[in-house]
């Protein structure tokens, strides 16, 4: 399977500790209250949400998951409960992180246009170019806007793949399960790589920084629980990374 590829320009630096760059994260920025399940949040997205089955085993991990972020515990709320299997717990995960990515980058489309944003970066050190090892095996230098509508489409044809995503009891998953599910998670890192850096204001003014916050914070101590993403793929967001976890070691 191929992947997008990450170039890295080293001509042009920057201080990464930049305003522009990381939010002011106060008490009230990092409260961890599961808003990306509220009736109240806007039901924008950017592509359909996918859903869990109702009544599936799925379906009572996800709410397990919820259950347990609203305990305002990140790090006990990502682990896996005791007795229930890691491909599953995995895949679970993986859609819900979809869906929030996914109604993130929904609030901001307005923002990240073939003009604001010619290439797909996250800060001028890094810059990402489009393959998937089928459709696009050669990786494509391309607007910000369309790598992450290949990205997103590219992750929704993955999870309604009933073999690598089986959703019925019973049904086992693939051996390459993780590697899939690893090459998904890296890729919708992009996605918050690139809000953070290219479109933070319009997010703060919109007031879903507390969301992103929250949200991303959820997302790297899943991954960082189960070493599903290569730090060096975290580069770009890494002083953020250690902001967002100092407190909770």
């Amino acid at each position: 399977m191929g992947a997008g590829k990450v170039f890295v320009n080293p001509v042009l630096m920057h201080d990464l500790s930049a305003p522009f760059f990381f939010p002011s994260l106060s008490t009230s920025s990092l409260n961890i209250s599961s808003p990306f399940h509220s009736g109240s949040r806007s039901s924008k997205t950017f592509k359909p949400k996918k859903n869990i089955p109702e009544g599936s085993h799925q379906y009572e991990l996800l709410k397990h998951a919820e259950a347990t972020l609203g305990s305002g515990n990140l790090r006990m709320a990502v682990m896996l409960p005791e007795g229930e299997d890691l491909n599953e717990w995995v895949a679970v995960n993986t859609v819900d992180f979809f869906n929030q990515i996914n109604m993130l980058y929904g609030t901001i489309t307005d923002f990240c246009t073939e003009e604001s944003c010619p290439v797909m970066s996250a800060g001028p050190k890094y810059e990402y170019h489009w393959a998937d090892g089928t459709n696009i095996k050669k990786p494509i230098k391309c607007s910000a806007p369309k790598y992450i509508d290949y990205l997103m489409t590219w992750v929704q044809d993955q999870l309604d793949d009933e073999t690598l995503f089986p959703s019925k009891i019973g049904v086992p998953f693939p051996k390459n399960f993780m590697s899939v599910a690893k090459t998904i998670l890296k890729r919708l890192f992009r996605v918050y790589a690139h809000i953070y850096h290219q479109h933070f204001d319009p997010v703060i003014q919109l007031q879903e920084e507390a969301h992103l916050n929250t949200s991303f914070k959820h997302f790297i101590f899943f991954v960082q629980e189960f070493n599903l993403i290569d730090r060096r793929e975290l580069a770009p967001l890494q002083e953020l990374i250690e902001k967002l976890t100092s407190k909770d070691r």
